[in-house]
């Protein structure tokens, strides 16, 4: 029997489901099954990607919250820093995951993605800023314009700073796992968070309230932000180590690949 090429890709995917022992997949009609074969195939890669669907949804969901909260400034004892703070670190630590298991690329490939949703997001609230309101319902137009009210330097800041921080976050990590073959998780993960979290930081800070705020307030509010950033992704690095094993393991993948200073290819 001729085989055409997506015949021998179902058989290869037959033979990987029976074993190494022909004998199973012996009187195995391949013609008359495509179909359950293609049904069968269809939903093993949909199995294999939810886990990076559901990575991809949480890093969207914290970089929108984190930049709405971005807008309020909160002082904790001598702490001072911008509420989207308590959420950030958490978009690091997938990012970290993404880059360690799918690669560079994929990562590099999300964070283009995030900016042109942060984009449509501020886009959005802009029109609806914008939209004439209820004559009656002044107060909540107020509201809306103190909360949600678009501020583009802060929009612009975001995304310099999620392009360059995460790009050198994730361009780090991947360049280590070549350069040690794959060894010393737990010093490349924190590492890699260490410097992209500093230009992130120091990124956005500066760009969106520089001149808005005192000096000394301004360093003492990157101190701040960096600090926590480092400290969050130190005290869960036993977690991400945990969840990088085990995705590995459940997904049957591992990226290694030489990332590149560029914007694609």
């Amino acid at each position: 029997m001729v085989l055409s090429s997506s015949g021998l890709g179902y058989l290869v995917l037959i033979q990987k489901i029976a074993g190494s022992n022909p004998a199973r997949i012996t009187n195995f009609d391949l013609n008359n099954s495509l179909k359950d074969l293609r049904m069968l195939k269809n939903n093993k890669g949909l199995n294999q990607s939810i886990v990076f669907d559901i990575l991809i949804a949480l890093f969207i969901t914290t970089l929108i919250v984190s930049n709405i909260l971005s807008v309020k400034i909160v002082q904790f004892s001598v702490f001072t820093f911008d509420g989207g703070t308590i959420l950030f670190p958490l978009a690091y630590i997938i990012s970290d995951i993404i880059t360690e298991i799918y690669g560079f690329k994929q990562m590099r490939r999300l964070i283009y993605i995030g900016i042109g949703m942060l984009a449509l997001m501020s886009l959005a609230l802009f029109i609806g800023q914008h939209l004439p309101s209820d004559p009656s319902s002044s107060t909540n137009q107020k509201a809306y314009t103190d909360i949600l009210g678009v501020a583009w330097r802060i929009v612009l800041a975001s995304m310099t700073a999620l392009f360059f921080g995460y790009f050198f976050n994730s361009y780090i990590l991947a360049f280590l796992k070549i350069k040690t073959k794959g060894k010393d998780l737990w010093l490349r993960v924190v590492g890699s968070t260490a410097i992209g979290s500093l230009i992130d930081t120091v990124c956005f800070s500066l760009l969106a309230f520089l001149g808005t705020i005192s000096g000394s307030d301004l360093l003492k509010l990157i101190g701040t932000v960096y600090f926590i950033k480092v400290a969050t992704e130190i005290i869960v690095s036993p977690l991400t180590l945990r969840a990088i094993g085990y995705i590995k393991k459940r997904e049957n993948i591992d990226v290694f690949e030489l990332p590149h200073l560029r914007l694609r290819g």
